[in-house]
């Protein structure tokens, strides 16, 4: 599996505690510690990943699976990760240890291997196994496996609350668990054995690269990679092959002196990181009006290489901002962003502004997208009234923005595909061969209970040719 996508769960969540140990400590609060941490270590890693619930909010089973099945499609190669906590019941007195479950469609392959990994991180374990549904035993008893169509669901319980050892190893450790599974799921999706820098004119990406850590390393921009590559997005696969400029190994920069000379691919900016400083020193230190460079040129650099950079290219944080929403914008990871400017937590303040590299991966300077690829929500608007408007889906505008949930802020700025553009005036669908209600309800940004309540329908089976209403 090459092209690996994630779906964290926090089982659980809101009026639903889950189990609780006898210090009041519940299994809700552990599971979304631990989601929240094993989102960003997938993010870390180059993974595309979702989070089904990022704070403590009740879900029924319904809406988690349309959430599973909304962020990346009905697919095998997506992974569920539907993360628990167990509890003592029934013979189970006294027991302590991680336990993995695994779906009747799949193989006990990624249960085995993560539940190893969380050995070898130090956790006890127990077993992976697959549980039936009493009143039908071909089914799966647990509906994150029962209903999540041919994705790869993996329930991990990681100990039990009800055990003050296993309990306070998980508190102590989750971190290292939680990188255990992660790293165990990237294997299993044949992940690992990557070069870091090969020979030729290829690059291989590896977890944790963006398409700015890799220019970075050659000596070149986002731009033009993305140009060598035909990328219409900064969107990375674990495993993927990109084509470099020059001879497929690191430029560096000319140690020592306070000249530097400029080498394909080079930019204004890139120099101005590698030696601590920024472009508008570059450009008054050289007399330069433009940011254009040629190759050879010789570049006066600042006598103290080693002063802190005046921040000049900066985003001033709006509302529904993340730091994701705002790395993926300008095509470097969320720990680029945060060593480039010394954070040390995901917190950030509306007015808040941050430095950010040039306007070389499709902003303005300063930050601000460019108008046409963005929406300012108003009142009343949702996400799926702005998809519709923009003939785009819901997971779409999700994606784009890095949005974990349908809730929106008036004010927030959204980025849209680059795609939209029209009206969306369709009001009803014509069913075609290999349709379901699903993929139509995925198509057009709504649900299947929506759709089935607007049409009347009291089962899942369409027609060729059936009309179907559309919200």
């Amino acid at each position: 599996m090459n092209n690996l996508q994630v779906v964290v769960d926090a089982g659980h969540g809101g009026t639903d505690p889950g189990a609780v140990s006898s210090s009041g400590i519940r299994e809700k609060d552990l599971t979304l510690q631990i989601a929240r941490y094993m989102y960003e270590e997938f993010q870390k890693r180059g993974v595309p990943v979702t989070l089904v619930r990022s704070t403590d909010e009740t879900l029924s089973p319904t809406e988690r699976v349309n959430r599973i099945l909304d962020a990346y499609g009905n697919k095998s190669n997506v992974i569920v990760i539907s993360n628990h906590i167990n509890a003592a019941g029934s013979g189970y007195q006294g027991a302590q240890g991680a336990e993995v479950i695994y779906a009747l469609r799949n193989n006990s392959t990624l249960a085995n291997n993560i539940l190893n990994a969380l050995g070898n991180a130090g956790q006890k374990v127990r077993q992976t196994y697959q549980r039936r549904l009493p009143s039908d035993t071909s089914k799966d008893y647990y509906f994150i496996h029962r209903n999540t169509g041919v994705t790869q669901p993996v329930i991990v319980e990681y100990g039990f609350i009800d055990s003050p050892e296993d309990l306070s190893r998980i508190q102590n450790n989750y971190r290292s668990y939680v990188d255990a599974v992660v790293d165990a799921v990237i294997s299993t999706a044949g992940g690992t054995t990557i070069p870091v820098i090969p020979s030729g004119n290829t690059y291989t990406v590896k977890s944790g690269d963006s398409l700015w850590s890799i220019a970075q390393k050659y000596n070149t921009t986002v731009n033009e990679l993305k140009a060598l590559n035909a990328l219409t997005s900064n969107n990375l696969q674990v495993g993927q092959i990109l084509t470099v400029p020059g001879a497929g190994t690191p430029s560096q920069p000319t140690p020592g002196g306070n000249t530097y000379t400029v080498k394909n691919g080079d930019s204004l900016w890139s120099i101005a990181q590698k030696y601590n400083t920024t472009v508008n020193t570059l450009k008054s230190l050289n007399g330069l009006t433009s940011n254009d460079l040629q190759i050879g040129q010789t570049l006066k650099l600042p006598g103290d290489i080693g002063e802190t950079p005046v921040e000049s290219n900066t985003y001033t944080v709006k509302a529904g901002d993340s730091l994701w929403s705002i790395a993926n914008r300008y095509g470097i990871t969320v720990n680029e962003l945060k060593a480039l400017n010394n954070l040390t937590s995901d917190n950030l303040t509306i007015g808040q502004a941050l430095r950010v590299p040039s306007s070389e991966t499709g902003t303005t300077p300063g930050g601000t997208p460019n108008p046409s690829n963005t929406y300012t929500v108003k009142s009343g608007d949702s996400l799926w009234k702005i998809a519709n408007q923009y003939n785009v889906t819901v997971n779409a505008i999700k994606t784009l923005n890095g949005l974990t949930s349908d809730s929106l802020t008036v004010g927030q700025q959204l980025l849209i595909p680059t795609t939209t553009g029209t009206t969306n005036t369709n009001k009803t669908y014509t069913v075609q061969s290999g349709d379901s209600l699903w993929s139509i309800a995925n198509k057009y940004g709504t649900n299947v209970n929506t759709l089935k309540s607007l049409n009347n329908l009291t089962s899942n089976m369409l027609q060729i040719g059936q009309t179907i209403r559309l919200p």
